[in-house]
């Protein structure tokens, strides 16, 4: 169904310890289909927090969302969405049994860290990072956070953040039921495991999946499902095409 570009719009959400620099190249896309591309920023490191809301004039509104990103969006944006894809995201970050009580003290031995100050978080960020990044070396992820430094009131939003991830246990209040979704996995995926990932699936079970080789949590070697077409292309062709 054709539409007026600039009557489509993305806001973007990255994810815990990420920061809007991240969709730059996602951005330029965008706009040079014409589309309004806004980002969230939580203000970990040295950007100010910022939450846009959709433009009046929009008519199709999808929300692009890495991570725990989903989670951040406040439910009013979510409820006047079109449409969204979701990166290596979750419903519950940590799923029952045995695997779950793992993730879970893993949590807690992050947020422990977190509290103990600056030295103990840039290493614990260091250790989240390659995780992130792998297969690929953590020198390949966007500028984020950590580059620019984390003070108090960083780790505190970084720590708020890191329990809101522990609580997650179901979609995002506010996402309408029925709109088109487009879920991007990794199958390398170190931060998201695949009983949360498929708990994800059922919880939208309309929604297109995409399962991404050799790519990890930050999707660094994501391509689109042609061979040679960037992820970024891929998803935007997706926004274009395949919401109404």
């Amino acid at each position: 169904m054709s539409t007026q570009p600039s009557a489509t719009e993305v806001i973007a959400v990255h994810g815990w310890a990420g920061d809007s620099r991240a969709w730059a190249p996602w951005a330029a896309q965008a706009e040079r289909r014409g589309w309004r591309f806004r980002c969230c920023e939580r203000g970990y490191g040295q950007l100010p927090p910022a939450q846009p809301h959709w433009d009046p004039a929009s008519t199709r509104r999808i929300v692009l969302a890495h991570s725990l990103g989903p989670h951040l969006l406040p439910e009013a944006t979510w409820r006047e969405a079109t449409a969204a894809v979701l990166l290596t995201s979750f419903a519950a970050f940590v799923p029952p049994g045995r695997e779950g009580r793992a993730i879970a003290a893993a949590l807690r031995s992050m947020a422990a860290q977190l509290e103990a100050g600056e030295e103990a978080t840039t290493a614990m960020l260091g250790q989240f990072q390659a995780r992130a990044a792998d297969p690929f070396p953590p020198s390949l992820l966007p500028g984020g956070p950590l580059e620019q430094g984390i003070g108090r009131e960083g780790r505190q939003r970084l720590l708020d953040d890191l329990r809101l991830l522990a609580r997650s246990s179901a979609l995002p209040a506010g996402l309408p039921p029925r709109i088109p979704v487009l879920l991007v996995e990794a199958r390398d995926d170190r931060i998201v495991c695949e009983a949360s990932r498929e708990l994800l699936r059922q919880a939208l079970p309309h929604a297109s999946v995409w399962s991404l080789e050799r790519a990890g949590h930050a999707l660094l070697g994501g391509e689109g499902p042609r061979p040679g077409q960037s992820l970024q292309s891929a998803v935007l062709e997706w926004m274009a095409d395949g919401p109404p």
